[in-house]
């Protein structure tokens, strides 16, 4: 646990900005206030600056166990660290999935000491665990996820009666269940179709419309209202989808997209090919204007990276074959930010999605994503009057490919604090990893 004094900094918070000092104690946030002095203190002066709550991660795929040749839970958390992510939710797709408490806590075993930022970790949710649920949860499971379609791994999707009936089990228990939303039925006949086409930069976006996901944002949203059920609805790629939501989203229910779907758009295919396929397809342009709208009127509500790597060897297969996932931990701050300082939403929105709502949805808050009185003293300090490029050779993960290689942002990332450690300060890491593991409060 650290001291610290963080001074003049501009504390965005989501509902506004305050020039205001911090000062942390014990790792905690003690005080706010103006001109606060303390003696025998480390001191950062934050003239100038942005101070957000440290962003947290609700969704990344760090491959440990099982497919540690893609990522690792040391290089990835030493990305989130390197991006002002303080806190990272881990996919429960690894090998073994994550089906069962043993599993859970096979896992959290052998990521023990390789943290650089603290972390939860998610169970996976198939029609043979849904008695487990609960176990699992007590045990220490941040959340659950469904995958209702194809993804990396491979992991059944679950009935409709298991979800509704998982639903239930988080309304009563108090956790939430993240839904990877694309009808795998459809999938597969789209993609069927696609195949007796020519291959073209588009053929992914193709084999994927999205008719795909709004049939399943529809079931869960539909689901989640009827049971009370606390369900997220993860990486949004559709307009249709946002225009839904807006209009019928259920009280229980959170949505989260991601920068690449609001950043890039069906134009990425011709560039960059196989190494911006995801699940779902980055789309069109209209999609990705609806997709901001739905960041500045509140229908969506978080934000993840939705971090997967794969090797460059498997990315540079055909459209068909290449693996859906790209990197995101480490650049998702920067983007965000930047994206809020060149108008495309309000500054307090990168608090508000990337700190506080996903904190509140699996249940970490106040110690995660709160700039209140005994938060964790988690920060990401930004400085607006100092541009950046984005460097893809300098990222942290092992495979080092990113869209956004060379965009220049208009604020770089000063200091990452942990539980007021500073963990990341100019481009230099913590030599030693400090993570700790986290549950549901």
């Amino acid at each position: 646990m650290s001291d610290l004094l963080i001074k003049n900094g501009r504390v965005v918070f989501p509902q506004g900005v305050l020039k205001v000092d911090i000062h942390v104690e014990n790792g905690k946030i003690a005080a706010f206030g103006k001109d606060l002095k303390k003696a025998g203190v480390e001191t950062v002066d934050a003239d100038g600056m942005l101070v957000f709550p440290g962003f947290v991660d609700e969704h990344v795929h760090f491959r440990e166990p099982g497919y540690e040749n893609k990522e690792d839970f040391f290089t990835g958390s030493m990305a989130a660290a390197a991006g002002g992510v303080t806190t990272v939710l881990e996919m429960p797709n690894t090998y073994p999935p994550v089906a069962s408490k043993t599993e859970l806590n096979r896992k959290a075993e052998i990521i023990r000491n390789r943290s650089f930022v603290d972390y939860g970790l998610y169970g996976v949710l198939v029609d043979d665990n849904v008695g487990e649920l609960a176990e699992m949860f007590e045990a220490g499971a941040v959340g659950f996820k469904a995958f209702l379609g194809p993804t990396t791994g491979d992991i059944a999707s679950p009935s409709d009666p298991a979800i509704i009936e998982a639903l239930e089990i988080s309304r009563s228990h108090g956790f939430t269940i993240a839904f990877h939303c694309e009808n795998r039925h459809l999938v597969h006949h789209y993609e069927k179709k696609a195949r007796n086409q020519p291959i073209t930069p588009l053929t992914h976006l193709n084999s994927r419309p999205a008719i795909c996901e709004v049939d399943s944002v529809m079931k869960i949203n539909y689901y989640a209202g009827k049971t009370g059920g606390n369900a997220l609805i993860v990486h949004l790629s559709s307009g249709e989808s946002a225009e839904y939501l807006r209009r019928n989203k259920a009280p229980s229910v959170a949505v989260e997209t991601c920068p690449q779907y609001l950043l890039l758009d069906s134009r990425s295919y011709e560039k960059f090919g196989t190494f911006v396929k995801v699940n779902p397809p980055i789309r069109n342009p209209e999609d990705r204007e609806r997709l901001l709208q739905g960041i500045r009127e509140g229908t969506i509500t978080n934000v993840g990276s939705d971090h997967a790597p794969h090797t460059p060897e498997e990315k540079s297969r055909n459209m068909f074959e290449a693996p859906a996932g790209m990197l995101g931990v480490e650049t998702m701050g920067p983007l965000m930010v930047d994206a809020a300082l060149r108008g495309l939403f309000p500054v307090e929105k990168v608090a508000e999605t990337l700190s506080t709502n996903p904190a509140k949805t699996f249940g970490l808050y106040p110690k995660k994503g709160a700039l209140t009185i005994g938060a964790d003293a988690d920060f990401a300090v930004f400085d607006p009057r100092q541009q950046t490029k984005i460097d893809a050779s300098k990222l942290h993960s092992k495979h080092k490919f990113t869209p956004f290689d060379g965009t220049v942002l208009a604020a770089s990332l000063r200091y990452t604090i942990l539980r007021g450690k500073i963990v990341f300060h100019d481009g230099e890491l913590e030599k030693k990893p400090s993570g700790e593991m986290l549950k549901r409060q």
